[in-house]
């Protein structure tokens, strides 16, 4: 897996994951706000864009970060937030070291699996995967995902380098996930984000995940679609961070 590192000097170290057909560019903004007072590492997720290998699982990608994270900051991070299939693996990664990070932040994770959804990945995709490297089509799908313009040029860059297999890889892995029962041991202070205009799937999720993690708190930000706390609005993000670290 590969890493872009922001503020190394820094001792305290904060990871932010990715959304599925993003990059780090979902985060780059944070990172260049955070870089003066934390050292920040993004990954970049199996089957993505600047990725290193193909895209296998959550599980596997959540086992490859704690690896990182052993090796390069003795066990454990101050604070770990993830985006859609960057928020899944975060709750897996809490999952697998329940003291992998002191904080959390996931958002617009889903944790209740579709099969009708996941059952038309494969025949959606087949058809229509070419389609992504027409400029017109892609600025389409960009419409409908409610980012901020200015990302354009990033998502269409990174779309066009996924790989068929690993775009079919992650969204059915994104839409098969479940919470593992360990959820319940972590002793990350967990928060969780969704965007009220976000779809049922993923409001359920904010409950479910809130209810199997003592102590959580969810929070549902008025008139927000699916990623746009992090991606569209980078200081707000940055500002609920320091506000979760100070413990207020």
């Amino acid at each position: 897996m590969h890493y872009r590192e922001y503020g190394a000097e820094n001792p305290e170290t904060i990871l932010l994951l990715h959304g599925g057909g993003l990059s780090v560019w979902n985060y780059r903004e944070e990172a260049e706000l955070l870089q003066s007072k934390y050292h920040i590492v993004l990954p970049i997720l199996d089957g993505h864009a600047g990725s290193d290998r193909q895209f296998t699982s959550i599980e596997d990608n959540a086992a490859e970060i704690i690896t990182f994270i052993d090796a390069h900051s003795g066990g454990s991070v101050l604070l770990i937030g993830g985006l859609s299939l960057g928020g899944q693996v975060l709750l897996e990664m809490l999952s697998q070291r329940r003291d992998i990070c002191r904080y959390a932040i996931a958002e617009s994770a889903a944790v209740i699996p579709s099969g009708i959804i996941n059952a038309l990945i494969d025949p959606t995709f087949g058809s229509s995967y070419g389609l992504i490297r027409r400029r017109s089509f892609a600025k389409l799908q960009f419409r409908s995902l409610h980012l901020k313009p200015s990302l354009f040029e990033d998502y269409y860059c990174d779309t066009c380098a996924i790989e068929k297999s690993d775009m079919i890889a992650f969204l059915k892995a994104n839409t098969a996930y479940s919470l593992k029962p360990a959820i319940s041991e972590t002793t990350a202070q967990l928060h969780l984000f969704a965007g009220a205009k976000e779809n049922r799937r993923i409001l359920r999720s904010l409950d479910t995940i809130n209810n199997a993690v003592p102590g959580s708190k969810k929070t549902v930000i008025p008139n927000l679609y699916h990623g746009e706390f992090s991606i569209n609005h980078p200081e707000d993000y940055v500002r609920t961070i320091k506000r979760i670290l100070k413990g207020s």
